[in-house]
């Protein structure tokens, strides 16, 4: 099993884009290429990119983002957003980001789904309005189903914070194309309700890529708090995770995410903290669950 990083992990060094109406306003202290030099350092051997880190994707930006992972020895697998709200840098067409991830050597094209989901959340699983937007996204994938396997990417469909693993499911069931399967992320069940345990248990034997993470449930005055962690620090069973994605699927990579809240910190204290939560992932994934 291969272990790579999602940019996501630095974005208070700013990487990975910008999520959830927040926009870190401190400088940008990496790009994707000291990134390159930092995974091999952390001894990573690939990375999930986006579009925010390529910073263009004029082609010639895109080979050279290509060759420097080629002389790094690092997997690439891009990750784009059919609709992504909160940075726009990460939204693309299936036909853009298939030929995106095709320029970049990525085998492997990570799709948010982007839904529009009603309330209340727990009772909104295959909703008429939700199966609406999936059946549209039914029609554009068997379209681009061919130009995927034709490019050799496969599109993974993730169950982001908008999608119940079933539906993610149905989706790739309508498609039914071998270029189409899914990305099991180990967190993003709780945003819709759903336990994350089933949620992996159902979408691994069909995932072709992954973001582990870590997330701890902090309960405070007036309900609780979600907050990303280092991986074992937190609430999910990352071992059972492991042990489903290591028996149940074809997957040989795994995807560290880490989500770190910068709280008040100042931005250097901020990225030190950062850096440490990666570095805990790794080892953990290294010491702990033989990675």
């Amino acid at each position: 099993m291969l272990l790579g990083l999602h940019t996501y992990s630095f974005h208070l060094h700013g990487l990975g884009g910008d999520w959830g109406d927040h926009r870190w306003e401190g400088q940008r202290a990496m790009d994707l290429f000291q990134l390159m030099d930092e995974a091999a350092v952390l001894g990573l051997e690939g990375l999930h990119i986006t579009a925010a880190d390529c910073e263009s994707t004029e082609k010639d930006r895109l080979k050279k983002i290509r060759t420097a992972a080629e002389k790094h020895g690092l997997y690439l697998e891009y990750n784009f957003s059919l609709d992504e709200k909160y940075d726009r840098r990460l939204t693309n067409t299936l036909e853009e980001g298939i030929a995106i991830a095709e320029r970049l050597g990525a085998d492997v094209a990570k799709v948010s789904l982007d839904l529009k989901r009603p309330r209340p959340l727990a009772a909104s699983r295959h909703h008429p309005e939700v199966m609406r937007q999936v059946e549209d996204i039914a029609r554009r994938l068997h379209v681009a189903a061919p130009m995927a396997e034709a490019a050799g990417v496969k599109l993974a469909l993730e169950n982001h914070i908008d999608s119940f693993s079933s539906e993610v499911l149905w989706l790739i069931d309508q498609v039914n194309h071998p270029s189409v399967g899914a990305c099991v992320d180990t967190v993003n069940a709780l945003l819709v309700t759903e336990d994350p345990m089933v949620a992996i248990e159902n979408l691994a034997p069909r995932a072709f890529t992954n973001h582990f993470k870590d997330h701890r449930i902090e309960i405070e005055a007036y309900g609780c708090r979600l907050t990303g962690v280092a991986l074992g620090d937190g609430d999910i069973d990352l071992k059972r995770a492991y042990q489903i994605i290591r028996d149940k699927s074809s997957m040989k990579r795994i995807n560290i995410e880490v989500e770190l809240d910068a709280g008040t910190d100042a931005p250097d204290e901020a990225r030190r903290r950062e850096r440490e939560a990666v570095k805990r992932s790794i080892r953990y994934c290294r010491e702990v669950l033989h990675i």
